[in-house]
């Protein structure tokens, strides 16, 4: 009797521990995701006219790093601001999104190119742009020449020759300005073709008449431009910068956006950053304004003062078949608060043939991960979501969801883990509006080639920081104010 007593005690314990959970499932981490509209084309462009009438002080791109003057800022604006009067939110959108392809597009091009598929012969891709059928995303207005003739120029990370249209021209595409006319600037120079710059160029050709250097550009789609190699001086609201190396392009074919030309930042010899490397420190960080949100305008900076205090760095990791792009190693995702199992860094990886990898680009809009990784990353996200209203795929996104009628939703959280930085993302990079009837999408998607493309869409409201020197990026959360 004793005995059977005794088991009762232990045969409840049993009973409750086989009730009780082996372990507790995590909980979801999740934020609230205001819902904003398809942003509508400015009504006009905040240029000052002060800045351009005023007298900038001088030095040459290679000038002295302890110059004052050795810090400026910039006001970008996306290209929806150039697109003609009339044209809707939708129309927008939609284009943006032809964009994008394109300049995934012309990436692709590139990298293929470096590790020897598909080069086009006579071009390097080094020098391969996504300015191509309009691509490049975010301009600004810069002076050209002495007196400075003010244009708007495409400023693109994933190329590295500035250049503009020249007349006299043997084919100009439209633009918004007048033409640049070296012969009307008493600071432009034509490069001798034995100069070791000219050299820098993987393709140079020689004016045989002039004995001045020639460049080239060309893109994936057919588009290029092509003209003298020269040196002029730049202006930037009050400062100057001398003897920047610039395509002055006579010949200029294929579907470009309205602006003049494009001032590459790319890592490459011959882009902005390098030419000015010890004037500015090689440093300029940039801030894309969400314009679904904001009305204010996106912000560049170069010199010192573009390192923000709250970024979070992540190496910079070198490709030597392809020294334009800013390679980072991407080490996993989380969504809710969970390293998603199928997505690790082996799937990033660069290999020694410089294939795959992860850039950041602040050209292309929707960050597109290699196949394995998206279907990985988009299935945690799909269970994360489960509680919202499912709509029809829209374009190249797959996830998407009906949140007409509401104002706001809670949706699992993101997170990019970089190596040395994990970067929260804001829910409005990640799920955005697609149409005027209240559909959103998860703004990532997938890509059959091995390189993986941080996007615009996904930096928005960051600072995103490129230190050259200290060869490293670093993501300041909240760096638009």
């Amino acid at each position: 009797m004793e005995g059977k007593a005794s088991m009762v005690p232990f045969l409840f314990l049993t009973f409750v521990l086989s009730l009780s959970p082996s372990q507790p499932a995590p909980l979801l981490q999740s934020q609230t995701l205001v819902l904003n509209r398809l942003p509508s084309p400015p009504q006009s462009l905040s240029w000052s006219d002060a800045d351009e009438e005023s007298q900038p002080s001088s030095s040459s791109a290679g000038g002295d790093p302890e110059s004052a003057d050795s810090i400026f800022s910039l006001q970008l604006h996306h290209v929806d601001a150039l697109s003609p009067n009339g044209t809707t939110p939708q129309q927008l959108f939609n284009s943006r999104l032809l964009r994008d392809a394109s300049r995934v597009k012309s990436i692709e091009f590139a990298s293929a190119a470096a590790v020897g598929r598909g080069a086009g012969a006579g071009f390097s891709s080094s020098v391969i742009s996504g300015l191509a059928q309009g691509s490049g995303e975010y301009f600004t207005r810069l002076g050209v020449g002495t007196p400075p003739r003010y244009v708007y120029m495409v400023l693109d990370t994933g190329s590295d020759i500035v250049w503009l249209q020249c007349a006299p021209c043997k084919k100009c595409y439209s633009q918004s300005d007048p033409v640049f006319d070296p012969r009307k600037s008493s600071s432009y120079a034509g490069i001798p073709c034995d100069a070791p710059i000219c050299r820098r160029l993987d393709s140079p050709g020689c004016n045989s008449r002039k004995r001045t250097c020639l460049y080239q550009v060309s893109y994936g789609d057919g588009s290029f431009t092509t003209g003298d190699f020269s040196t002029e001086t730049l202006t930037f609201r009050r400062t100057r910068v001398a003897r920047v190396a610039v395509g002055c392009g006579h010949d200029n074919q294929g579907l470009f956006v309205g602006a003049a030309g494009l001032l590459g930042l790319g890592r490459g010899k011959l882009s902005f950053p390098s030419q000015t490397g010890r004037r500015f420190n090689r440093k300029f960080s940039y801030c894309l304004v969400d314009r679904s949100a904001s009305a204010k305008p996106s912000s560049m900076l170069f010199g010192d003062k573009a390192v923000s205090r709250t970024a979070r760095f992540t190496p910079l990791i070198s490709n030597p078949r392809l020294d334009t792009f800013y390679y980072v190693e991407l080490l996993g995702i989380s969504v809710g608060g969970t390293r998603v199992p199928g997505i690790t860094a082996s799937l990033f990886k660069l290999d020694p043939t410089g294939s795959g990898g992860v850039i950041v680009d602040s050209g292309t809009s929707v960050t597109r991960l290699t196949r394995p990784a998206y279907v990985s990353l988009r299935d945690a996200f799909r269970v994360g979501a489960g509680n919202l209203k499912r709509a029809a795929d829209f374009s190249l996104f797959d996830t998407c969801f009906d949140l007409s009628g509401k104002t706001e939703v809670k949706v699992p959280t993101v997170v990019l883990h970089f190596r040395g930085a994990d970067v929260s993302l804001p829910a409005s990079n990640y799920l955005i509006p697609v149409d005027t009837s209240g559909a959103f999408c998860f703004a990532f998607a997938g890509t059959m080639s091995g390189l993986s493309i941080i996007g615009n869409i996904q930096q928005q409201g960051f600072r995103v920081v490129y230190d050259l020197g200290g060869s490293r990026i670093g993501f300041a959360p909240r760096g638009c104010a």
